[in-house]
């Protein structure tokens, strides 16, 4: 499988804050990897090493097996990037912004005219090609972003967190945009604060203070926690959490919509199901379920954040 993104042992400090602490990360042709972390986890510095926006102080970078500190312009060339925070130029209609990153991409002009309308046809813009890009919604604005990123045809995707604060049908359409790119061998590089995005991903690496906590396919980071998590809806919902949570083999307790999600001490879960039950019942809680469920990317999530900071951790599951 061709790698498209190389980098080893890939550091960068900010005076005395190591924001990326020896990482290593691949992407492959046709493979979408999604980092998640909370805040101040490295997520976008390690977004700014590859794309080269910051200088690498230690380790290495090849993309498309080019050398990024030897040859940036080159590297760069097969590489697009979608920031947290794309800028468009108001005043200019749809077209006008596409023809301008065209252009700054070295985009020959017989070329990008008919890449232009191709690619907004793909992001589903085509029919708002005249449009002032002040006149967009935030989810056009977003698919106007990808457009800008695709219309050199990179090979190399990155974007940093591209669906923060637009609604659930436009991230959906905004994946299946993505899911398509794949087709075509695009490596994608993802951010996400979404768990439900990042299942989406052929891998995913958990990050915290720069550091790679875990990585590898949704399925084989749920595994870890196979046998481990109960689900439970009872009513009153927060006494019958703190019943939950007073019980010694209950290792953690979250909050998920109107239940709960328990993860238990490995091997002991029929145990804690059963007593369970009986416990919220004495309490005078109405138990609706108490069942063992297949764990979440949030269940992975909070424990291994529980691993290496506590407070970390009920931060992201409570922020």
């Amino acid at each position: 499988m061709e790698l498209l993104i190389d980098g080893r042992d890939l550091r960068h400090a900010y005076d005395a804050l190591q924001a990326v602490d020896g990482v290593d990360l691949r992407v492959a042709a046709g493979e979408i990897v999604a980092l998640l972390g909370p805040d101040g986890a490295g997520k976008t510095t390690l977004m700014r090493l590859v794309c080269g926006a910051l200088r690498l102080q230690t380790g290495e970078i090849r993309l498309c097996g080019i050398d990024l500190r030897a040859h940036p312009d080159q590297a760069r060339a097969n590489l697009g990037y979608l920031p947290q925070q794309f800028s468009l130029y108001q005043e200019l209609t749809v077209l006008e912004n596409l023809r301008f990153f065209a252009e700054v991409r070295g985009v020959p002009a017989s070329e990008w005219a008919p890449r232009a309308m191709e690619i907004l046809d793909f992001v589903g813009l085509g029919e708002f090609a005249d449009r002032r890009a002040g006149a967009l919604s935030g989810g056009m604005r977003q698919k106007l972003g990808l457009a800008a990123a695709l219309v050199h045809r990179p090979k190399v995707l990155l974007m940093d967190e591209p669906t923060g604060g637009v609604d659930p049908v436009t991230r959906q359409s905004f994946w299946q945009l993505l899911i398509r790119l794949l087709e075509d061998g695009v490596g994608v590089l993802i951010s996400t604060p979404y768990m439900d995005e990042a299942a989406r991903a052929q891998r995913v690496m958990f990050l915290s203070r720069g550091r790679v906590l875990a990585e590898g396919s949704p399925r084989e980071l749920r595994a870890g926690l196979a046998g481990r998590v109960l689900e439970l809806g009872a009513s009153p919902l927060r006494a019958a959490g703190k019943v939950a949570a007073q019980d010694p083999e209950v290792e953690d307790v979250q909050a998920m919509g109107d239940r709960f999600h328990l993860r238990v001490a490995a091997g002991r879960l029929t145990e804690v199901e059963r007593r369970l039950g009986e416990a919220l019942r004495s309490a005078g809680c109405v138990v609706t379920s108490v069942r063992a469920v297949e764990p979440s990317l949030e269940d992975v999530y909070v424990h291994l954040l529980q691993a290496v900071s506590p407070a970390e951790a009920m931060s992201s599951a409570h922020g």
